[in-house]
């Protein structure tokens, strides 16, 4: 197909921790693909906006349309931080294409993860989603940010082990094997103060990786936390109406390492994500074809 092609479709997928995008035509599907710096439009606009359109220009390069007049593409983006209206009017004044449509990232996390098919998606990364799809229209639960939501996510994970390292530090709480890593690899008790004020949401979630890792190894707190955080994926699936032998995917860099820690009534029910929160956004471009 020619880069003349009217069909010529773009999606894009912006996270705290970074953005990707892909390019395509309405016949042959995805072409090329691409990543760039994080897309949450609610903590940095600009950059957002830049790192997004940036990574949607090289996927169109990289799948051979890279000549292909702005106005000839039809695209969606999903985005963190996208909490309102307002802000997603914002993000589709800022961009070139012909027709566009813009999302929360949970949508099209949401989307990829299920296809068309009714479910529920816990998707965790750097922040957090849990949905309920019905007849392609989707109902969550918290994910409201970092700062005062986002359980049981990659951020909300390396935020409360470093809490429970500083209460250990005090003598409030014993330390674990992991705290007492992480203490000395964050330069103690005020490297982890002088972190704590400039550090994002990603820095954060970056923590997690070694938590996780040392909850499978029996470590003491990595087990408290993440069954902390089980908990209340099991509270916020059962307030969306999860019932016995309803769909649930986990989905993101977090999400399938709950998995172990889930109850069985949740556990006995998981299936494997259709696809991803990029591939989501591009069945929804696509479906908004004028």
């Amino acid at each position: 197909m020619s880069i003349s092609d009217p069909q010529i479709i773009v999606a894009a997928d912006g996270g705290g921790s970074g953005s990707r995008a892909v390019a395509g035509t309405s016949t042959q599907g995805i072409l090329g693909q691409a990543s760039s710096g994080p897309g949450n439009i609610h903590s940095d606009f600009d950059a957002a906006v830049a790192n997004l359109t940036g990574a949607i220009a090289q996927a169109l390069e990289n799948a051979g349309l890279g000549h292909t007049p702005p106005e000839r593409i039809t695209a969606h983006l999903g985005v963190a931080g996208a909490h309102s209206e307002v802000e997603e009017q914002a993000l589709l004044n800022a961009l070139p294409y012909g027709c566009s449509t813009v999302s929360g990232d949970r949508a099209t996390s949401v989307r990829g993860a299920l296809g068309d098919t009714d479910g529920y998606v816990v998707a965790l990364g750097t922040g957090t989603i849990v949905a309920r799809q019905r007849a392609l229209e989707m109902t969550t639960v918290g994910g409201w940010g970092f700062h005062l939501s986002d359980h049981a996510s990659g951020a909300w994970l390396g935020r409360r082990l470093l809490e429970e390292v500083l209460l250990a530090e005090d003598g409030l709480r014993p330390h674990s094997p992991h705290s007492r890593t992480t203490c000395a690899a964050m330069g103690g008790l005020m490297g982890i103060v002088l972190f704590s004020t400039t550090a994002a949401p990603s820095d954060f979630a970056k923590l997690a990786r070694s938590l996780i890792t040392a909850a499978k190894g029996g470590d003491e707190i990595g087990l408290t936390l993440v069954a902390e955080g089980a908990a209340y994926l099991e509270t916020a699936l059962k307030t969306l109406g999860f019932q016995a032998g309803d769909h649930l995917t986990l989905a993101g860099g977090v999400g399938p390492h709950y998995a172990p820690y889930l109850p069985d009534s949740l556990a006995r029910n998981l299936h494997p994500p259709k696809g991803s929160a990029l591939e989501g956004a591009f069945a929804m471009a696509r479906q908004s074809l004028p």
